[in-house]
């Protein structure tokens, strides 16, 4: 007889969790410029329409997969279908590429807002964090070059998964749903001081003009609209296995519906909260440079590593305390994501082998460590970017493409549908089918089609910045070697195997 699984302690724990895993480090540092790129004020058109065939619509159908199946990713589709485990695997393998080097990122949102006591970064932000704090100066050129390890980085990689590992062995009501209930909390309140104190600054409104300002022109524009569903998919934690993960945790009776409309709104909230953090101050920085805001505008590990650490130099007061609760923000998202994005692999492989918890942590974390080891040497940004940016457009949207097909043409899509139906008190009608069988795939496929044209015919990622062997061993080698992983372990026989239809 299988063992009962694990369950949240509360519906406002799960919630929680849900939140935190969708909040992370792109709500901040990647939406605002998005907005601002893409028409401004009337970019929300996109980003809602996107956001309510694309977001809450594949929250609801990954949240009815967790908690009728009752499984991790691979376990899950493998009670769908034996022939699908290679699917949950996937979405496993690309979970655990993104939980190496995601904790890398943590750990300089961590450094940084030590850094911020004292303004440890001088003035010369950029020269600081590329040449004194990651030492890539050096072998940026090449980075076969790896150039050793940077043990400041290292030593705080180090404390992050023994923390992430605490967290996960602890369990999901005393783990995970204890961490988030003390950590979301804590972000709202830092983002909201933090909103509070960019929007007072000198030449604030001339940031915030330049980003809700309407350009209705974009509206026709059939990039905008890509990007908007870009922005939707990579926010909310959906196509890598993390919902299915954290719904399968769920007690019989739980409001699926309610809980993704909660999610999926909580998450638009705190971006929307971060644009208006992020264009208030910039609006300051170009006040004080006397330079337009386009000059200023930045997005990525450049805004917050770079560009912050220049406004928060020329901040009129509290210049420490500002720093410290923008990057301790920082590190608050990027952990509750990370840790939802290792139970993804830690929920799997106990599946699969049946192991411990314990034993499963154990593995997911020592092994884990050892891959980040590659995104602490000198070269290790280099490797991070061109990982993040292979894994995320060829990696989750593929992922997340084949799981809607799948399910949407070649499975019954009512099945779900009255699930969600039975246990929600917000009944979804036939337009839920609409999206996840016509609407989702034709954006993705036009999107996917659209990134490859820009990689093959434009201009390879990085404008040169990286070699074709580069690109192809750390982006497409890579991308192929998870669908390759895939179909392996599905190979593996189950550790006493069951079986549970539709």
């Amino acid at each position: 007889m299988e063992k009962q699984r694990e369950q949240w302690g509360s519906r406002t724990g799960f919630v929680l969790a849900a939140i935190g895993s969708a909040v992370g480090l792109g709500n901040i540092w990647r939406y605002p410029y998005i907005a601002y790129e893409n028409g401004g004020g009337a970019f929300l058109i996109p980003y809602l329409f996107a956001l309510l065939t694309a977001g809450i619509a594949i929250l609801i159908l990954e949240y009815a997969i967790g908690h009728r199946k009752q499984g991790s990713a691979p376990y899950s589709f493998f009670r769908i279908s034996a022939k699908m485990e290679w699917l949950g695997w996937w979405q496993t393998f690309i979970s655990f590429v993104i939980l190496t080097y995601y904790v890398v990122i943590v750990s300089w949102a961590l450094s940084f807002a030590y850094f911020s006591i004292g303004l440890k970064w001088g003035n010369n932000t950029e020269s600081f964090m590329l040449e004194k704090y990651l030492k890539f100066a050096g072998v940026s050129e090449n980075i076969w070059q790896i150039g050793g390890i940077n043990w400041p980085i290292l030593l705080i990689v180090t404390l992050i998964w023994l923390v992430v590992f605490f967290v996960l062995y602890k369990g999901i009501k005393n783990g995970i749903e204890r961490a988030n209930k003390i950590l979301l909390p804590l972000l709202a309140i830092m983002l909201v001081i933090i909103t509070i104190r960019a929007i007072t600054l000198p030449g604030a409104a001339i940031g915030l003009n330049a980003l809700l300002e309407p350009n209705w022109s974009k509206i026709a524009d059939p990039q905008v609209w890509i990007n908007a569903y870009g922005q939707i998919f990579f926010s909310l934690s959906i196509g890598f296995g993390i919902m299915i993960t954290y719904s399968s945790y769920l007690p019989k009776r739980s409001d699926l519906s309610n809980n993704a409309f909660i999610a999926a709104f909580s998450n638009s909230s705190v971006e929307f909260l971060a644009a208006i953090a992020v264009f208030g101050a910039l609006g300051f920085l170009a006040t004080s440079q006397g330079v337009p805001v386009e000059d200023v505008v930045q997005s990525g590990v450049v805004l917050a590593f770079v560009v912050f650490p220049q406004i928060i130099n020329q901040l009129p007061a509290f210049n420490d305390l500002f720093g410290l609760l923008f990057f301790g923000s920082l590190f608050i998202a990027g952990f509750t994501s990370l840790i939802s994005i290792a139970e993804v692999c830690v929920a799997a492989v106990q599946d699969k082998f049946r192991l411990t918890r314990n034993q499963a942590v154990s593995w997911i974390t020592g092994v884990g460590f050892v891959f980040s080891l590659l995104y602490t040497t000198y070269a290790g940004l280099g490797y991070l970017d061109i990982v993040d940016r292979f894994i995320n457009n060829y990696g989750i949207v593929l992922a997340g493409l084949v799981e809607i097909i799948a399910l949407g043409w070649f499975f019954k899509l009512s099945v779900y549908r009255d699930h969600v139906n039975l246990v929600s008190d917000i009944r979804i009608g036939y337009w839920w089918d609409v999206c996840l069988k016509v609407i989702t795939p034709i954006v993705l496929i036009v999107m996917t089609g659209y990134n490859l044209y820009q990689e093959f015919f434009v201009s390879p990622y990085g404008d040169g910045a990286y070699t074709t062997g580069q690109l192809f061993t750390f982006g497409w080698l890579l991308s192929i070697v998870v669908i390759v992983l895939s179909f392996f372990v599905q190979r593996i026989r189950w550790k006493n195997e069951e079986r549970f239809e539709q």
